[in-house]
């Protein structure tokens, strides 16, 4: 059974840094592209990033370029989202994704397994 759990959300000031984690089980981590989402209320889910099997190709979306760093460690099956700079608009909650298509996927119909969730809030 494929299991992602993601942890590391919280509360934090604008400004703050926050390190989201997602752990991989179930499935051979290194032969999927990975990718991170989030959904705020009332609003669609959102490509945030995503990084291809070997984390040598990386995309991010436009409004956390500069700010967030997505990253990989294959022998831990591990994706990681590392947020500086966060703003009240990235509260959301996020989600780790795991794709198995041939290339960095970055829209959510392309992802197969979704990890549960983890709440981030940015105070003004």
């Amino acid at each position: 059974q494929v299991r992602l759990v993601e942890s590391g959300g919280g509360l934090v000031q604008a400004g703050g840094s926050l390190r989201l984690s997602c752990a991989a089980s179930g499935l051979t981590f290194s032969s999927y592209a990975m990718g991170w989402f989030r959904q705020a209320p009332g609003k669609e889910r959102e490509f945030v990033a995503a990084l291809s099997r070997s984390g040598t190709t990386i995309y991010y979306a436009v409004s956390v370029k500069g700010r967030f760093t997505i990253s990989r460690d294959n022998a831990r099956n591990t994706v990681y989202l590392q947020m500086n700079s966060l703003k009240p608009e990235d509260t959301a909650v996020y989600y780790c994704a795991a794709s198995s298509a041939s290339s960095t996927a970055l829209r959510v119909r392309e992802y197969d397994y979704w990890g549960q969730g983890t709440q981030v809030t940015v105070s003004s």
